[in-house]
């Protein structure tokens, strides 16, 4: 019979795991691993509140991990966890993509972060082009705005290779005044044509 490999207890600790199933050891131990993936330059941090919860909408495209890195880079850089959404809840992807800082994404869930004052950044739906932004789901728009939390587009520029990353994130997403205001569709519709901007104005990752 082969031996037990035991891992160290300075990789578990019982106290790093917060209410959401978020490891933030865990995750400062797999920072290094990350960073040979991905070499990540943010822009726009700044543009972020810094107690209260917001929406980030970023786009995707297949096989790039973008809200995963987006994550982890934004949480380095506004020293706050940025949850991200859409981890399965199957195991055993599901609990670890949990540790990291997966959310369902679930309306539902992504509402009770948000009101619970976090930042968890979302995915439009996949496009087969890395700087084309697909659409944004109304059903997550809806969330935050009953969350009454801030919705910041989000650009996450990669390839499929090379290292290097760029996140840029917009401005909240503000509607001019008038006589009808936009329903979650619209405002769905507006969040990706300033994704589509910020992709643009990004350059080459």
């Amino acid at each position: 019979m082969g031996a037990v490999i035991r891992l160290p207890s300075s990789w578990y600790p019982t106290d790093s795991v917060d209410e959401w199933g978020r490891d933030a050891h865990l995750i400062e131990r797999l920072t290094p691993f990350a960073a040979m993936r991905w070499s990540v330059d943010v822009g726009g941090a700044h543009h972020l509140p810094k107690r209260s919860g917001a929406l980030l909408v970023t786009n995707s495209w297949r096989f790039a991990l973008n809200t995963i890195y987006s994550a982890w880079a934004l949480s380095d850089a506004t020293g706050r966890p940025v949850r991200f959404g859409g981890r399965s809840d199957i195991a055993p992807f599901g609990p670890v993509m949990q540790r990291i800082g997966g959310l369902l994404g679930s309306p539902a869930e992504i509402g009770g972060a948000l009101r619970a004052g976090q930042l968890v950044i979302v995915s439009a739906a996949s496009s087969a082009h890395p700087r084309r932004a697909g659409a944004v789901d109304p059903a997550l728009i809806a969330a935050s705005l009953a969350a009454g939390t801030a919705i910041h587009p989000v650009a996450s520029v990669s390839t499929p290779f090379g290292r290097a990353a760029r996140v840029e994130v917009g401005q909240q997403v503000r509607v001019r005044v008038r006589q009808r205001p936009l329903d979650d569709v619209e405002l769905a519709g507006l969040v990706r044509r300033q994704i589509q901007q910020l992709i643009d104005g990004a350059g080459e990752s």
